[in-house]
């Protein structure tokens, strides 16, 4: 369930609003910038951030690919059949987002990944093999999972050079910016933004509620704001 629009959090005795932005669908080839400037414009304040959706990043810039254009080698259902069940979704457990991660990321450090993910175990760790393997492979949302229809048929991986994208956005926007992942069983983690440090962790607090949703809300963007006392 997402929450209303322009609601509060209280992180650490300071109170911060989220106000979830409403657009068209966002496609490959959109301006980030452009489409940040068109539908949070009209809101933004000094001081605020953007908050973007990491698959709404990799959309516009193309990387979104439609399952029936991947075709898995046998190593790649090797591997995705040795891949963790998990509640919160199927990742690299279709053999088709292997083989995307695959592509992205280079065989040399898939296979890699494989004796860390085996040391880790070893040593009672988990996510060794995606510390490894690299943000396509973290983050790749499989077929069949992304709530916009329009791209329920495609694999998404990570946003392309994230800290530089956000970089650039800043720039174009004269707004602080931040590529997040947020969903409704994970915490949020911000995966790349120009915040200082210290308030990075403030903005994932803010968004553990997921209050920006992920299904067909259509609200792939946000503006996080602290709301001085008084």
């Amino acid at each position: 369930m997402h929450s209303p629009a322009g609601s509060t959090v209280v992180v650490d005795g300071r109170t911060f609003e989220r106000v979830p932005i409403r657009t068209p669908v966002l496609k490959p080839g959109d301006d980030i910038a452009a489409a940040i400037l068109a539908h949070a414009g009209p809101q933004l304040r000094p001081g605020d951030t953007v908050v973007l959706s990491e698959s709404a990043v990799a959309i516009m810039q193309g990387r979104a690919r439609d399952w029936r254009t991947i075709h898995p080698t046998p190593l790649a259902r090797w591997l995705a059949r040795r891949v963790r069940q998990t509640s919160y979704g199927t990742g690299l457990r279709s053999p088709y987002a292997m083989q995307y991660a695959i592509e992205l990321s280079g065989l040399p450090r898939i296979l890699l990944a494989l004796p860390a993910h085996v040391a880790g175990k070893i040593l009672g760790q988990r996510g060794w093999f995606y510390l490894v393997a690299g943000l396509n492979a973290r983050m790749m949302d499989a077929e069949h999972t992304m709530g916009v229809a329009e791209f329920y048929d495609c694999c998404i991986p990570a946003p392309a050079d994230p800290p530089g994208t956000v970089r650039a956005l800043k720039a174009a926007t004269g707004h602080d910016v931040a590529i997040c992942d947020i969903n409704d069983i994970a915490p949020a983690w911000c995966v790349a933004s120009t915040l200082p440090k210290e308030r990075v962790r403030l903005l994932e607090r803010s968004f553990d509620d997921n209050p920006l949703g992920q299904t067909d809300e259509q609200t792939p963007l946000g503006i996080w704001r602290e709301i001085a006392a008084g």
